[in-house]
């Protein structure tokens, strides 16, 4: 209904939860799909501490299995770096 859109740039985490029934989720990558790129964290990792606003929650099989933040090999990890100002 409400056709709401995020701008994830890339190698930004990110995460959603579906309160309602149902959703639609469509997403446009900025180059070919590519599995073996892909990386997760773990929805409840302690240390990011994400307030999500259920407890009864379902998984992939992919989500399920991701490893806390702090697990990441760091050569996984995008840089960034601060821009002079």
């Amino acid at each position: 209904e409400s056709m709401r859109m995020l701008y994830v740039p890339p190698g930004f985490a990110h995460g959603f939860v579906v309160l309602s029934d149902i959703a639609d989720f469509i997403y446009k990558c900025t180059d070919y799909y590519h599995p073996a790129s892909e990386q997760g964290i773990a929805w409840d990792d302690l240390d990011i501490n994400i307030k999500w606003p259920i407890s009864d929650v379902q998984l992939s099989d992919k989500d399920r299995n991701n490893p806390r933040l702090c697990e990441q090999a760091l050569d996984k990890l995008p840089l960034y770096s601060k821009e002079a100002t």
